[in-house]
């Protein structure tokens, strides 16, 4: 590689760069004035709520996504099409019929089947791990199997709750349980996104809280049976209609380069999808609001991509992928927020499949922007992952961006009924739409490019 070349999209970056930190305080200023992300994630909370794909509650927000952006005076606010997949939960409950009969809070997991009609009888058998289970073998035949893993990070233990039904099915398990994928609970179950293994029967799939999985765990250990009586009404409906929403504010002299904000607009069926992602979907809303309001022009364009189906299929991601394959090469990055409300910490770049030292050279490019982000406070500017909705086109190429936020308690209350707008700090939201505001137009009056 060209050292020449590599440098001079860094210097003509730091330039701009250094010209920034008073749009940085405007925009700042500008956030905390108006307090414009926490107005509207109060609203798409309180007057919408929890959001799953193919339920009424997405079309509603899709809608008033588009009306918001319109108001703020982004153009080519228009949706893209896209079919999801259409879960519901129905009615669901657990009762521990022995050694003492005990109501459980459960939530089905998504995408599970429903158990027969008037539920199903079986004794619980409970295993701590994936090997556990397979020393068992078929001793688990006409049982529930319940994992109960305490967590270690999401990505260690969310593998029991996607892969768990399939593996307990292939021992001729008649439901599997998990245990709830978060650190901590007040009794509240978690829920997400689980597969099967065509090779076996679908059973019914469900999480049990912290509280009710350590239960049993300790009424195994003293030798006590364990018999449940579960009931899942959760069914598969055929694929629904559902739409990305785009917007945009046009580059006065690169048009044709983009910068994508986005967050998904869908959510779980509990609580009210504030942390996830609501909070990242209002943010990249009120970041391009923020830009727009105060008259700033960018040089390429800035582009809100909220999209749909991220928690249960990914559909969203991926027809944006298909759709837009063409102009890849034109996309400068693509942020996505989906950690939550707390500050921002990091923004970290991804790139697939290229050489150490393009990597390196494009974090020599991304640590340019340093000085833009000093009245945010410490942000990490480092390489990493980006984002699940990106994830498509990062995978053929385009650079991603993940915004990574304190997340200090992100997961105590993530895909459970606690995920409500009290738990969302004002300033927060304002903080880090400013962050995310003013990374993106001095990305977007820069020449630099991470590929």
């Amino acid at each position: 590689m060209n050292p020449l070349r590599c440098l001079l999209p860094c210097l003509i970056a730091a330039h701009l760069v250094a010209q920034a930190p008073p749009a940085a305080e405007r925009l700042r200023a500008e956030a905390f004035r108006t307090h414009g992300a926490y107005e509207d994630l109060a609203w798409l909370c309180d007057r919408i709520g929890p959001r799953l794909s193919g339920s009424p509650q997405l079309d509603q927000a899709i809608a008033w996504a588009q009306s918001r952006l319109k108001a703020a005076g982004l153009v080519n606010v228009h949706t893209e099409p896209v079919m999801v997949p259409h879960w519901v939960r129905g009615h669901e409950s657990a009762e521990l019929l022995l050694p003492t009969p005990t109501r459980l809070n459960i939530l089905g997991l998504g995408g599970s089947v429903g158990t027969p009609d008037g539920g199903l009888t079986a004794d619980v058998v409970v295993v701590g791990s994936f090997e556990e289970l397979d020393k068992l073998g078929e001793a688990v035949k006409g049982k529930i199997v319940l994992f109960d893993v305490p967590f270690k990070g999401y990505g260690h233990t969310v593998v029991y709750r996607h892969d768990g039904a399939a593996k307990a099915a292939r021992y001729g398990a008649v439901a599997a349980l998990v245990r709830s994928v978060g650190p901590v609970s007040l009794d509240t179950p978690h829920t997400g996104a689980m597969d099967y293994d065509p090779a076996f029967p679908k059973i019914p799939t469900a999480a049990v809280t912290i509280e009710a999985s350590t239960q049993m765990r300790r009424m195994q250990q003293r030798g006590e049976r364990i018999q449940m009586k579960l009931v899942m009404g959760a069914k598969t409906l055929p694929d629904a209609p559902s739409a990305n929403v785009v917007a945009e504010i046009r580059g006065t002299e690169k048009p044709g380069e983009v910068v994508i904000l986005s967050g998904h607009l869908d959510s779980w069926d509990v609580g009210q999808g504030a942390q996830d992602d609501g909070a990242g979907s209002v943010i990249a809303m009120e970041a391009a609001r923020l830009i727009q309001s105060l008259g700033l022009k960018p040089r390429r364009t800035i582009r809100v991509v909220l999209w749909t189906n991220e928690e249960n299929g990914l559909r969203g991601g991926r027809a944006y992928r298909d759709a837009h394959r063409a102009e890849f090469k034109d996309i400068v990055a693509a942020l996505e927020t989906d950690s939550g409300s707390e500050r921002i910490k990091a923004f970290s770049l991804e790139l697939r499949n290229a050489t150490p030292e393009a990597k390196a050279a494009a974090l020599a490019t991304l640590k340019t922007f340093e000085q833009v982000l000093v009245p945010f406070g410490p942000v990490d500017l480092r390489l990493g992952g980006s984002g699940a909705d990106v994830s498509p086109m990062v995978a053929e190429g385009v650079p991603g961006i993940g915004v990574s936020h304190a997340a200090t308690h992100y997961f105590d209350i993530h895909h459970t009924h606690a995920d409500t707008f009290d738990k969302v700090e004002k300033d927060d939201l304002a903080h880090n739409a400013a962050a995310l505001a003013t990374f993106a137009f001095a990305l977007a009056q820069s020449e630099a490019r991470f590929q």
